[in-house]
């Protein structure tokens, strides 16, 4: 009986693995099935995580509308796609600006202008920022606000009345999981990512009935050049990656899942521990903020 298990867990967990890797594969060919000739809306396409989920839609068949706020960089990314392919890849530059909130009527007009409808539409924009509180003024909060919160409410709100007509479309967010947990010294960053999380919850349940879905997608954190931009942090980026977090958005125009989290199993025991024993979780959080200090008062 004990040579008998031996050969046979081995065999199950090569099974198992085997059906998990089929079910991937098929969700992705789903998926490419799924995404031809639909419309694609990525913000800040420029980026690493916009570049890749780029690609990896325009090999599905999308017909792209790439934003961002560098012109030259959005072209050189559009151009060898139009030439592979023959159709004409959209780009929307600078104004796409989430600082400028005057400007969003404008956009959301230029984006239905590009193919008259928009079927898929993804938010890869962020504003990082980590610092104490005390340091942080209030330009800085709103400025952050606008880049997480405000502007991509604003968009959303603007290509809404579209998806519902055509009683169509699908919203993606690529939020944190700092939209879930509160972490020290990343205030005002947590406080736009919780309330770009409540806004898209809400909105899900709303829009439902006119069959469009909305995906939060909360990485641990993504390893691009994104990290280059975040203001007031030497941080090395660590991570997801964008190969990782582009197919697995992929897969999800298919799957419909309302939420994605991808983070280590430290991170997700440490939401169920905010859930379940939040005495404990704000105890260590503290204890890791004492200990932080008293390491700088050593140095």
């Amino acid at each position: 009986f004990q040579k008998t298990m031996v050969w046979l867990v081995p065999a199950v967990l090569v099974v198992m693995a085997g059906v998990f890797y089929l079910y991937g594969q098929i969700l992705r060919l789903l998926s490419k099935t799924t995404l031809r000739n639909r419309v694609v809306l990525i913000t800040d396409s420029a980026s690493a995580l916009g570049k890749e989920c780029a690609k990896v839609f325009h090999k599905g068949g999308a017909r792209l509308i790439l934003c961002g706020k560098n012109w030259e960089k959005l072209e050189d990314l559009a151009e060898p796609f139009s030439q592979r392919s023959g159709t004409h890849t959209h780009c929307i530059k600078g104004r796409l600006d989430f600082s400028d909130m005057e400007l969003m009527p404008e956009v959301v007009s230029d984006v239905l202008d590009c193919y008259g409808c928009l079927d898929v539409l993804i938010f890869n924009s962020s504003m990082k920022v980590k610092a104490p509180v005390q340091t942080l003024s209030l330009e800085m909060d709103k400025m952050v606000m606008d880049a997480n919160y405000f502007g991509p409410i604003t968009l959303a709100k603007g290509v809404l009345p579209s998806m519902i007509t055509r009683r169509s479309g699908h919203i993606i967010l690529v939020n944190s999981i700092q939209g879930k947990l509160a972490v020290p010294f990343r205030t005002t960053y947590a406080a736009s990512k919780h309330a770009v999380q409540a806004f898209f919850d809400c909105l899900r349940a709303e829009v439902q009935e006119y069959g469009i879905s909305v995906t939060l997608c909360d990485p641990r954190m993504l390893m691009s050049r994104l990290f280059e931009n975040a203001v007031l942090t030497r941080q090395k980026p660590h991570g997801v990656s964008p190969e990782e977090m582009a197919g697995e958005l992929l897969k999800t125009l298919s799957s419909k899942k309302n939420e994605i989290i991808m983070a280590h199993s430290i991170s997700k025991a440490a939401i169920y521990a905010r859930s379940f024993f939040p005495n404990f979780f704000f105890a260590v959080t503290a204890a890791g903020v004492r200990s932080a200090a008293a390491m700088e008062h050593v140095q």
